[in-house]
């Protein structure tokens, strides 16, 4: 937005901070704060206050520190931060406008619906832009042409209306310009349905680009190093699609664009995680994507990420003693209570058969694998296969990482619970002048004998150029 005027970006701190900010409103110069924590020098109040003031020689001032600057109208003054939910006291928030740029999942997927088309279908996304432009200027001119009118028409009077011919003239001009431009944004607006109708048969990826992208964004709450661009996110993505084998039918099509963009993009932010949190990224993508299509019922969702529900008197009062406090303790036995109450139906009597049934349910649960093996009577087919996590994680905790996996398998593919391959040469493909390949290093681990092979196999052996940094 300030591209062309040299927006002067800055940080808090530092014994220049006063004097450059000072020079820059003295020439009307915008400038730029970045990384803004949640408090904000005291120093800049008089800008943020806008508490401007009028010398004895008429010229606009501002007192900046110790001394007052001449101030200059083009000046700007903005503050960012990468904070994702800062948190800023009203004295703060009263001195400025807030605006959250934080991307929605309804905003990304407009924009990597955007970038499907472009990749895709050019010459679609090209006539929507024109089009877009069209409809916007005639909005513009029909505005204009009203102002002048009714400017005309107020500063007339009744005989002026009558016997002047210009304003006749420009009334008559301006129903023919209006009539033109009205027929005109009907045939736009029959274009653009059919432009959408087109854009709208990629949209399936656009979602899946989106669920994606939230499920790598929510990462960050389990490490602070799992922090991925949305730029980079949005690079892989669009990798994917041109390396995508074209397909005989657009059916055909969409299923390998959608395939290929999980698959790259599990692949790469899978290779920077932790071995322990490999899993829950995997089970994140796959009951985000299930979440989505409404194949999980939120309430079950909630119960097996937080545990049972708070009951009403009479839930209470309604609810079964549990048939073995050993294998169904207290919170295992009212997460299934409410699973029974709060979900779609499936969960219907499930407390009252598990007691007159305990037996069968005894020996399923102690099987090798229960999620693996079959529940008693009808809740094999009654459940879902996250509907039997729930269960198999109230009967034997223990089991959870184990079916979780096999919850994943079932659901996706095989390949989200396998670690994506760290060879050289695999690496190599991913990384380019803008993204580095860095290894994170843990005790005892070296990767200097794999790097010097590769370099040797690929000729550079002689251009490599290792630093140790001690």
């Amino acid at each position: 937005m300030e591209k062309n005027n040299n927006l002067l970006l800055m940080k808090f701190g530092g014994d220049t901070f006063l004097r450059e900010i000072g020079n820059a409103i003295r020439v009307g110069r915008p400038v730029l704060v970045e990384d803004l924590e949640e408090g904000v020098d005291p120093a800049i109040d008089p800008i943020l206050q806008k508490q401007q003031f009028k010398s004895e020689a008429g010229i606009t001032q501002i007192r900046l520190g110790e001394s007052n600057i001449d101030f200059d109208e083009n000046f700007k003054f903005f503050m960012t931060t990468k904070m994702p939910n800062p948190h800023y006291i009203p004295e703060i928030c009263i001195k400025v406008t807030l605006i959250n740029f934080t991307v929605t999942f309804d905003g990304l997927e407009q924009q990597m619906l955007g970038d499907v088309v472009i990749a895709e279908k050019p010459e679609i996304e090209e006539k929507r832009d024109k089009l877009v432009l069209t409809m916007a200027e005639d909005a513009r001119i029909l505005k204009e042409l009203e102002n002048k009118v009714l400017k005309l028409l107020s500063g007339a009077t009744l005989e002026e209306i009558l016997d002047e011919d210009n304003l006749i003239d420009i009334l008559e001009d301006s129903k023919k310009t209006s009539g033109e431009i009205n027929i005109r944004m009907e045939d736009a607006k029959i274009v653009e349905v059919e432009i959408d109708d087109t854009r709208n048969l990629y949209k399936t990826i656009a979602v899946r680009g989106s669920i994606l992208y939230f499920v790598i964004a929510d990462l960050g709450g389990i490490d602070p190093m799992y922090q991925n661009s949305l730029a980079y996110v949005k690079t892989l993505f669009n990798r994917a699609i041109a390396q995508s084998p074209q397909s005989e039918t657009i059916e055909g099509r969409l299923a390998i664009l959608i395939d290929n963009i999980t698959r790259m993009i599990y692949t790469n932010i899978s290779r920077g995680l932790f071995e322990k949190d490999k899993l829950i990224y995997s089970f994140l993508i796959c009951t985000g994507i299930l979440r989505n299509a409404s194949k999980i019922d939120e309430g079950i969702w909630s119960i097996l990420l937080r545990g049972p529900t708070v009951f009403t008197p009479e839930e209470s009062a309604a609810k079964l003693d549990s048939p073995d406090n050993l294998i169904l303790g207290p919170i295992a036995w009212d997460s299934l209570y409410s699973a029974q109450i709060r979900s779609q139906g499936q969960f219907e009597n499930l407390t009252q058969d598990i007691i007159e049934n305990w037996p069968k349910w005894k020996e399923w649960c102690q099987t090798e694998d229960p999620y693996v093996s079959k529940l008693p009577g009808e809740w094999e087919e009654k459940l879902s296969n996250f509907d039997k996590l729930l269960v198999t994680k109230c009967f034997r905790g223990e089991m959870i990482q184990i079916s979780m996996t096999e919850f994943i398998i079932r659901e996706s593919d095989k390949f989200y619970v396998e670690s994506p391959s760290g060879a050289m040469d695999i690496l190599y493909k991913e990384i380019n002048t803008y993204t580095p390949l860095i290894f994170v290093l843990t005790q005892g681990a070296d990767p200097t004998s794999i790097l010097l092979k590769f370099a040797e196999d690929m000729g550079f052996r002689e251009k490599l150029n290792p630093i140790s940094l001690g």
